[in-house]
């Protein structure tokens, strides 16, 4: 049955965050007549450019927890938004709601767990034991308490290695990035009091790094409930800014690997989770096995791509909220490529410049069914003001 509001028109969404990810959600509702209303915390947004959309709102900080849900509370009846669908796109979002979901379903239709199983997938210490008692590969990580310890730790393990918060909007919100790679104990003390300037050292990760270039990196996305996978979608993440240690897919090819979704089903399934994620893995060539990095409780970058493949999984996700209707998609095509184009060209340029790449791969690379992360025959707005502001985007990204 199709949720309807009292003017008879379907009962929308409101998206919580911006850039690519939210466009995709935008426009794969929009496109179904589902009206879409978006908030950010910034004016200058791709998103509100979209003719899909039908309102944007500048609400406070995402940080701001309890001033965001207080504004939240107030749009619901302001708007006459009462039961439509709450969605988050970014990780101090996802916390904001899981965290008050028991207030805001007062409100809002609600996709995302609450709060105890959430925190799973939003503090890395957590989905990694999970990961141990579920027999699932994970890199080598060692969590020191303070300072001593990790002096202690310095000399002790084999370089370069990884510095990195275990609750990431925490830190990237200040930092701007995702982790710092260490080569010596020098380095490895100097940045670790620089980053428990920025977050509690109670967060603070070393973990090995897994060799191998982008194109080791693969993710499990899928909509899950009751223990089951009910849609999915598989790709290697070929491409990444910044190609080392990356805050962003640049590139993705859909394909099928079997152990990425028997290892995501039996996670998801032991921390009870439902709705859409996205489970990221690293392949390492050393024992050729994948090793789990993380999940994202929300939905992911280049979630578009898995529409092109014939996984509409924003419309999955509100079919099964608002209508009650969960429809099984368990297969989808492969080989189709997503590219955010003006992010991937620059990468791409750059490692043709250090001879990591030739400009004959990057072209190949490029041939082939593709879907593109901002660019849309029917809707070119957001693409045309994506061009206006790459300075502003890559001043403040």
């Amino acid at each position: 049955m199709i949720s309807l509001n009292d003017t008879g028109e379907k009962k929308g969404v409101v998206i919580i965050g911006d850039h690519v990810q939210s466009l995709g959600i935008i426009r794969s509702l929009g496109r179904e007549k589902i009206p879409v209303y978006l908030l950010n915390d910034k004016s200058l947004c791709i998103g509100r450019f979209s003719k899909f959309l039908k309102k944007f709102f500048l609400c406070p900080s995402f940080e701001e927890t309890d001033n965001l849900v207080r504004y939240l509370v107030t749009l619901a009846d302001q708007e006459n938004i009462r039961g439509w669908m709450l969605w988050p796109t970014n990780d101090a979002c996802v916390y904001a709601v899981s965290t008050h979901k028991t207030n805001l379903e007062k409100y809002f239709k609600i996709a995302t767990p609450s709060w105890d199983v959430v925190q799973y997938a939003l503090n890395k210490k957590l989905t990694y034991s999970i990961a141990e008692k579920c027999h699932i590969p994970c890199p080598k990580t060692a969590y020191p308490e303070n300072l001593d310890a990790v002096i202690a730790l310095g000399d002790s393990i084999t370089y370069p290695v990884i510095l990195k918060p275990a609750v990431m909007h925490h830190y990237f919100k200040k930092a701007r990035k995702k982790a710092i790679i260490v080569h010596n104990s020098e380095e490895l003390i100097e940045n670790y009091q620089s980053m428990r300037s920025i977050i509690d050292p109670s967060e603070i990760m070393v973990q090995e790094i897994i060799p191998g270039r982008p194109g080791f990196l693969y993710s499990f996305c899928s909509l899950f409930r009751e223990g089951n996978v009910k849609a999915r979608c598989i790709a290697q993440r070929r491409r990444q800014k910044p190609m080392d240690c990356g805050k962003g897919t640049t590139f993705a090819q859909s394909m099928y690997i079997p152990e990425l979704e028997q290892y995501s089903s039996v996670l998801l399934k032991e921390i009870g989770y439902y709705g859409l994620s996205e489970v990221e893995f690293k392949k390492d060539p050393r024992d050729g096995q994948y090793k789990l990095l993380e999940i994202n409780a929300r939905t992911w970058l280049w979630h578009s791509l898995a529409i092109r493949c014939g996984v509409n999984f924003p419309l999955l996700q509100y079919r099964d909220i608002m209508q009650g209707r969960t429809d099984p998609v368990l297969s989808f095509r492969e080989n189709v490529k997503w590219v955010h184009f003006y992010t991937d060209f620059a990468i791409s340029m750059n490692e043709i410049l250090h001879g990591k790449m030739t400009l004959g791969d990057y072209l190949h690379s490029l041939e082939g069914e593709k879907e593109t992360g901002v660019f849309s025959r029917d809707d070119m707005m957001p693409f045309i003001m994506e061009t206006v502001l790459l300075p502003y985007l890559y001043l403040t990204r």
